[in-house]
């Protein structure tokens, strides 16, 4: 099988698991597991951050940040397709007793003009306190379009400017940092947190490590212990998100790529209705109606390609590591046989 449903779906290479059995392992809680240490240094130093703390999900990441930047009755400003509030199960809510301001941006990307309109006055008892601003790169429900450090850093001056805290949800961050050109340590020069995710494009099985300054990840350490993402020996895991560090990062072009090659494939076939922009290595594409999302699904299922509905009528594919050229003129040549 094809498989297109997520990059989560990736194995680890002959490499990664080397690496993995291969191990110094300790205790984390303890602060002992120096696989562990070793991956959150190095990734706090490619983005330039100070201190970093790994954790089991990007889920976890993300609502530890949440909830080291916000007080109960507090507001976080996000765009409505925004994964910390349409995929993480209410914990905004849940685990940090704030509400959330939903925005309507460009395919997920918000502006300073926009969130500056929806930043509660001070002292008004009417309105929670507005106190933190989250970005995602790359945009899930946007087909993986991203944010350029030039749009990221009018947002930045405007949280330092209000007092907002800006976290970014990196769950496809080399993503978008292998489609703009731009660096990591741009990225932390602007940011508070930054949860960085291993287990999509990079590769890992498990893993996000969030970026912070060491106050707050001495804070953060505690959250993490309540919500039960306190590892012991997970040395094992984070030798994975080293090896992804090290060699899955240039290799993310090869994914796009391949996604722009099946997108332009698509894009005049006569059950496309329409195709959203195709940054990185996200496809969603509308089918007409004649065409049923879930029968579509099922059908390409039966010739080999596994994909899923997003939406009404809409369908994607995420090209990943496990994805390969021949694969990708398959899949090409499948969908065009399919009328």
């Amino acid at each position: 099988m094809i498989d297109f449903r997520s990059d989560t779906v990736t194995k680890p290479t002959e490499g990664m698991l080397a690496a993995m059995f291969t191990a110094k392992v300790g205790d984390d809680v303890f602060g002992e597991d120096e696989t562990v240490n070793a991956l959150e240094k190095k990734t706090a130093d490619l983005f330039g951050m100070e201190a970093g703390m790994f954790c089991p999900s990007g889920t976890m990441t993300n609502q530890i940040a949440i909830k080291c930047f916000t007080q109960p009755l507090d507001e976080v400003i996000t765009d409505q397709t925004a994964h910390v509030y349409r995929y993480e199960g209410g914990g905004i809510m849940f685990n940090s007793a704030a509400s959330v301001r939903l925005l309507n941006g460009d395919r997920g990307r918000i502006t300073a003009e926009m969130i500056e309109t929806e930043i509660n006055p001070i002292g008004n008892v009417h309105h929670p306190h507005s106190s933190l601003v989250v970005l995602e790169n790359t945009v899930n429900r946007g087909g993986g379009s991203f944010y350029t450090l030039d749009q990221i850093e009018p947002i930045y001056h405007l949280c330092r400017l209000k007092g907002l805290k800006l976290h970014l949800d990196g769950a496809r961050i080399f993503n978008a940092l292998a489609a703009s050109g731009d660096s990591a340590k741009g990225y932390g020069q602007y940011f508070d947190g930054i949860s960085v995710c291993l287990s999509k494009g990079l590769g890992a099985p498990v893993g996000s490590v969030l970026l912070a300054s060491k106050e707050t990840i001495k804070y953060a350490r505690r959250v993490r212990k309540v919500m039960g993402g306190g590892m012991r020996q997970a040395g094992f895991l984070a030798a994975a998100g080293i090896y992804a560090l090290d060699h899955h990062i240039e290799r993310l072009k090869e994914d796009h790529l391949h996604a722009q090659q099946i997108a332009d494939s698509i894009k005049n076939l006569p059950f496309v209705k329409g195709l959203m922009p195709v940054d990185t290595n996200i496809i969603i594409f509308e089918l007409n109606e004649q065409k049923d999302a879930d029968h579509f699904v099922e059908e390409l299922k039966h010739k080999g390609i596994l994909c899923g509905t997003f939406g009404k009528q809409m369908i994607r594919f995420v090209t990943h590591l496990d994805i390969t050229a021949d694969q990708t003129q398959q899949t090409i040549d499948i969908l065009k046989n399919k009328v």
